[in-house]
């Protein structure tokens, strides 16, 4: 148990010491920047499922014919 506290100490003590952090403006930007490409990401994910749920119903419907 004492490595476990011991290896939580040192991570949190690096963490302190050893990271460099960004300026909270720059953590802002990043975040919309990261929001705008999920969302940009996500619709193009969605746009491409509905044109093959579009194919597909096509496709079947004309096998049905």
């Amino acid at each position: 148990m004492t490595k476990v506290v011991n290896y939580i100490a040192e991570a949190f003590e690096e963490l302190r010491s050893n990271v460099t952090w960004p300026e909270w403006s720059e953590v802002q930007r990043l975040t919309i920047v990261v929001a705008v490409f999920s969302i940009l990401f996500a619709l193009a994910t969605w746009g491409v499922d509905e044109m093959f749920a579009n194919i597909l119903e096509k496709f079947f419907t004309w096998i049905k014919a």
